[in-house]
């Protein structure tokens, strides 16, 4: 069993190496993903079309390499809001999206009320980003920085 036993609902062994396989590599042809968990390409490419449908996997994307691109400084902004009602947060959450240079956005208990993570070139267009479109997201009352010095384990 994957280190991951018990996260897969009612999935059997071969979904769960579907899975596991196409989260490794989303490029593996379905006859490698077929010889890998054991099964024909037939029941294998069925099985992956409907883990697609059900909603198992979202999606298949490309894993860049942040530091080729010239994005390489990453920081990690607090947010507060002034208004924690539905509709401000609906608001944020939405204006928020926009924002390409934010790469994580989660809705946090504790003493602030978002947690982004925000990559960019470097210090000087972090500080544009936080002071031009952060800040000036719908509700925000204050933001605090933090800045990664090292990534040890992304994705």
């Amino acid at each position: 069993m994957d280190k991951r036993d018990g996260f897969y609902g009612d999935l059997d062994q071969f979904d769960r190496k579907i899975i596991d396989a196409v989260s490794e590599d989303a490029r593996i042809s379905v006859t490698d993903l077929a010889e890998k968990i054991g099964l024909s390409k037939t029941p294998v490419n069925a099985r992956l079309k409907r883990l697609v449908q059900e909603g198992y996997v979202l999606g298949f994307r490309a894993v860049l390499n942040p530091q080729k691109l010239g994005l390489d400084h990453v920081a990690f902004a607090e947010v507060k809001l002034s208004d924690t009602r539905e509709s401000a947060l609906n608001a944020f959450n939405a204006a928020v999206r926009k924002i390409p240079e934010v790469e994580e956005c989660h809705m946090i208990a504790g003493r602030f009320d978002y947690l982004l993570k925000v990559r960019t070139q470097n210090i000087r267009r972090y500080r544009e980003v936080l002071g031009e479109k952060i800040s000036s997201l719908p509700h925000v009352a204050s933001t605090s920085t933090s800045v990664a010095m090292q990534s040890v384990k992304e994705h």
